[in-house]
């Protein structure tokens, strides 16, 4: 019985889980496959690194290209990161007829409808279930089993390291600045955490999910992002006074063909299953016109569960190879994108005003309201000990994005309004 054999790119904490996995499950592996899995040769940085696992000195290599033009490597698995060069290695790896299998977020949000056509072109299969949510299959389930449904809206958590900080400021009421410190001394969150907490990570897993969802080439640049920075523990303290938790939401909605995906932090009633997913596990709420609503929770990273993924990407390949169907399943976007405009983009908004406090300012803050055709669902106003001043909390209907940021500019211009201390958008 001849092995399927395996080029592994990458021998970091992803890599290693599927070493682990591919040793340790063979015999599972083989009864779904109907061949041994070999992994053949695997390209790492060092040669001399110690790794937590034992890895066979002869099929280590420091050059990409021994394992991409390896003769009898079937499958090339990716997960060493990196965008120009890894794109580059995959292009060519699919010309040498090898399927691929990655992990690779920022490479298929930026460059997935050119190796996808690429696959196709050549019939072979590339797969990168483990690109988003880790261990949470969202991207089969969108592919398989949403095909018979028409998605109209994606809301997820994507970002575990986000979800640890806001959930702990919500619980102990820290300052982010305190939360990050931990995360980051946790291994939760990077030295350089911007890519996390700007929302970037996040805004690559919606484009990938966008793309999936509404069969259209979402781009990067038609994500519009927002990140957790500038959230302060007062912000979620009124948050919850109001019923609602504070989160990092990826959204991709349409409607009417036209599409729109953001990614901001978000305050979600406390009624919504998403508002109970807490520290770095993630969830994806999924809504289709023939299912209604469905959501997948689970964890986000960390090298078994995104491994899981990597390797049911693995076995799937495996399969197709034994029934011939490599380069049919690559969802290759085809419908025209069309973006929606700003007011044409609808969701409730929260906003906290310091005001001078004094009689008729309500009526003025209002007036602007009207004025943009804004109505509004509820209004709050407390003094502050802290500050001279009251502090209003409102939150609107639902108003289009484009009115809303005319009611702020003007807001700033208004003398009564001292400060627009924070403003958010508004789900469940």
């Amino acid at each position: 019985m001849n092995a399927i054999k395996i080029g592994l790119l990458g021998l970091g904490t992803v890599g290693t889980g599927v070493v682990r996995i591919v040793e340790k499950h063979q015999e599972d592996l083989m009864s779904q496959v109907g061949s041994p899995i070999r992994i053949e040769k695997i390209a790492v940085k060092s040669l001399e690194k110690e790794r937590s696992i034992a890895v066979d000195p002869a099929i280590l290599t420091q050059d990409p290209w021994e394992v991409i033009r390896h003769p009898d490597i079937d499958i090339i698995v990716e997960v060493m990161g990196g965008v120009e060069d890894t794109k580059t290695y995959l292009l060519d790896a699919l010309e040498h007829g090898k399927h691929i299998v990655t992990a690779n977020k920022d490479l298929m949000a930026l460059y997935g409808s050119e190796i996808l056509a690429k696959a196709v072109e050549q019939q072979c299969d590339v797969f990168y279930e483990a690109s988003v949510a880790g261990g949470i299959p969202i991207i089969r389930t969108l592919i398989e089993g949403f095909s018979s449904d028409r998605i109209t809206k994606i809301m997820g958590i994507v970002n575990g390291t986000t979800n640890y900080i806001l959930t702990k400021m919500s619980r102990e009421g820290a300052s982010y600045e305190d939360v990050l410190k931990e995360a980051q001394q946790l291994g939760y969150a990077e030295s350089d955490p911007t890519s996390d907490v700007e929302g970037l990570d996040a805004a690559r897993k919606m484009a990938i999910l966008g793309t999936l969802g509404f069969r259209t080439n979402v781009e990067l640049r038609d994500v519009s992002v927002r990140g957790i920075s500038s959230v302060s523990k007062e912000d979620i303290a009124y948050a919850r006074q109001l019923g609602y938790e504070m989160k990092l939401l990826g959204i991709a909605e349409r409607h009417d063909e036209g599409i729109s995906i953001s990614v901001q932090p978000t305050m979600v009633r406390t009624s919504h299953p998403i508002a109970a997913v807490s520290g770095v596990f993630n969830a994806v709420y999924v809504y289709g016109e023939a299912v209604g609503e469905t959501m997948f929770y689970g964890a986000g990273a960390g090298e078994m569960p995104t491994a899981t993924s990597v390797v049911a990407d693995l076995v799937a390949v495996i399969k197709n190879m034994k029934l011939g169907v490599n380069g049919l399943r690559a969802i290759v976007p085809y419908k025209e994108k069309k973006l929606k405009a700003d007011d044409q983009v609808f969701y409730k908004n929260f906003l906290l005003l310091q005001v001078d406090d004094k009689a008729g300012v309500l009526a003025q803050i209002t007036q602007v309201f009207a004025e943009y055709e804004v109505s509004l669902d509820s209004v709050i106003q407390t003094p502050n000990a802290q500050q001279p001043g009251a502090e209003i909390m409102i939150v609107t209907h639902l108003a289009n994005k484009a009115s809303m940021e005319k009611v702020i500019k003007h807001f700033e211009s208004l003398e009564v309004i001292r400060r627009i201390k924070s403003s958010y958008r508004v789900e469940g």
